[in-house]
Order: C-alpha cells, then sequence, then structure tokens
C-alpha cells in the first residue's frame, strides 16, 4: 500500500483529498496543525494516522516525512485578501514552510510531491480568457506573489534532487467544509447568510467574474496528479467556465425560492476583472476535468451548509 503524507488534510479541501485517497486505496498520515481535530470519526479498518506539528519546525516535518512515498502540500496561513497586509508573514509562513518539506523530503528519499497553487491570484489581471498556463503571471496580490515563488522553488528541487512534482492551479473551490469564519470562499458566505436570511455583501456591481469549482472535482485531480507520470509539471484546475457574482446570487435565490437582500460595496483593487481558466491540458494529460455542475455544487453544498446551521 502506498502511504500519502498530506499536510493541511483537516481543511477544506484537505478533508476531501484523504477521502478520495481513502477511498483509493492509499495510506494516509496527515500533519495538522496543534489543536486541528480530526474533520471525522474514522473507522478502525482505515489506513490513516492523525499528527500534529509546525512545518517551521524541521523535527516535525522529518518525523511526518517517516515511511512515506508521496506528499500532497495543501497548507497556507493567509488568504488572498490579507495577505498584502504582512506579506513578510506571508512568504516565512509560507514560502520558508515549503523549503522545510522540500528539504525533509530530499533528506527523507520522498520523490512524488504535488503542491496546490492559485489559478485565481498568480496570473493577475488576465491578457485573455480562458487563461491557460502560459499565460503572463504578474499577481496583485502577496499570496499569489508567494504561490508563484513557490512554484519557482519546486521546479529547482526538481532539477537538483530529482523530486517528481505536480503544480495545481486552482481557481475558485467551494463545497462542504468551507469555512465560513474566515469568509473563505464566496459561495459559501453567500449561501450562508442567505439560509440566514441576513444581508449578502458585494464588492463592487456584482460583475466580478470567477471559475468555481467543487471541492469534490478538485480532490480527484489530486489523485489524478499523484498518478501522473509525464513530464507537464503545472496544470489549470477550475470548471472552465465564468460565473458573475451576481450570476451566484440569482442562482440562490432560485434555489431558495425568494428573493436575498444584498448591499454593494466599494470594490477592492486587488480584485481582477474576469478570473476564468483554461483546463484543457488537465483533460489531456491527467485525463481530468470537472463533473459537478454549479447547479449541483450549490445545491450540495446548501444542504451541508442548512444541516450545519440547524444543528447549531
Amino acid at each position: 500500500m502506498s502511504r500519502c503524507l498530506v499536510l493541511g488534510g483537516g481543511g477544506f479541501i484537505g478533508s476531501a483529498v484523504v477521502d478520495r485517497l481513502l477511498a483509493a486505496g492509499y495510506g494516509v498520515r496527515v500533519l495538522e496543525r496543534p489543536r486541528v481535530e480530526p474533520y471525522r470519526i474514522f473507522q478502525s479498518t482505515e489506513p490513516i494516522e492523525w499528527a500534529t506539528g509546525d512545518l517551521l519546525n524541521n523535527h516535525d516535518v522529518m518525523h511526518a516525512m517517516s515511511g512515506v512515498e508521496s506528499v500532497i502540500h495543501l497548507v497556507s496561513s493567509t488568504l488572498p485578501k490579507g495577505s498584502n497586509d504582512d506579506p513578510i508573514y506571508d512568504v516565512q509562513s509560507n514560502l520558508v514552510g515549503t523549503l522545510h518539506i522540500l528539504n525533509a523530503m530530499v533528506q527523507s528519499r520522498v520523490r512524488r510531491f504535488v503542491f496546490i497553487s492559485s489559478g485565481g491570484t498568480v496570473y493577475g489581471p488576465p491578457q485573455y480568457v480562458p487563461i491557460d498556463e502560459n499565460h503572463p503571471t504578474e499577481p496583485f496580490v502577496s499570496y499569489g506573489i508567494t504561490k508563484l515563488a513557490i512554484e519557482k522553488y519546486v521546479r529547482l528541487f526538481q532539477q537538483l534532487y530529482g523530486i517528481s512534482a505536480v503544480t495545481l492551479r486552482v481557481s475558485n473551490p467551494y463545497g462542504e467544509r468551507q469555512r465560513i469564519e474566515t469568509a473563505q470562499g464566496a459561495i459559501a458566505v453567500f449561501l450562508y447568510r442567505a439560509l440566514r436570511g441576513e444581508c449578502i455583501d458585494v464588492w463592487g456591481d456584482g460583475s466580478v467574474i470567477r471559475d468555481y469549482v467543487y471541492v469534490g472535482d478538485v480532490a480527484d485531480a489530486f489523485i489524478a496528479a499523484l498518478r501522473y507520470e509525464g513530464s507537464e509539471g503545472i496544470f489549470n484546475i477550475g470548471s472552465g467556465t465564468g460565473k458573475s457574482l451576481n450570476q451566484l446570487i440569482f442562482a440562490i435565490e432560485h434555489m431558495l425560492g425568494r428573493p436575498v437582500e444584498r448591499r454593494y460595496l466599494t470594490s477592492r483593487p486587488f480584485d481582477v476583472k474576469e478570473n476564468v481558466l483554461d483546463v484543457r491540458r488537465a483533460e489531456q494529460h491527467l485525463g481530468w476535468r470537472a463533473h459537478v455542475t454549479i447547479e449541483d455544487g450549490l445545491a450540495r453544498t446548501m444542504a451541508w451548509l442548512k444541516a450545519r446551521i440547524f444543528r447549531s
């Protein structure tokens, strides 16, 4: 049984990836921050270990690396909207932390690495849409700059040490277990507020277009990347279609059967007008594409949020 270390396996995307890995027959070790509890009760037959530690602590990382054949890196200590407030922290925690991981892989002779980058921020303002992997990279936020720097170091470690690495530039993931309290994504926040009868805040006039991809489809992309044996190193992961914020709200109103209150705020300078990814490379080389429609994904996310709201 192949064993995979998932860094950040207790988070929104990480939990979906861990579930997919277990279903696919992998042994899994999760490394999470202290006090992060498992997101569900695992069966005794599921081959999973739950460890805690600090990515900036070499002992913790080396200990977690023992006995695994592959690493999936999903950890980020910042979000795009706040990363410009403290770019030094962004670099120290994310870039330096990733270098600890890569060094530990070399020392432990772990050769397969999959990293989550940001298809929503590394490109910056698009020169054309949909955006392919060869599009210029001019990020507007520290989050995107740091992700891009990590991509470059991953490439360096490939060349120096023969690590087999794949970077997935994920667009705007949404779905179950998305964090509401940190405003991690528009869909989850909009749905949560709409279900509670609260006002939805919209930055700008609602015409900003994004590529939303369901978290289950994203998890499938990580399994495909883990199994990939080709020479391509970077893949866009998205739905390949765009929806505006206003269209999202209309879709939510249609699902609820009633209007929702909205408030339009001054647009933010780091929000590009449109971001839709070209995902043909992933389709061709990974055999992957998004299967869950936005309507189905919204319904699944709403059902999860309803259960959470009524339970609380």
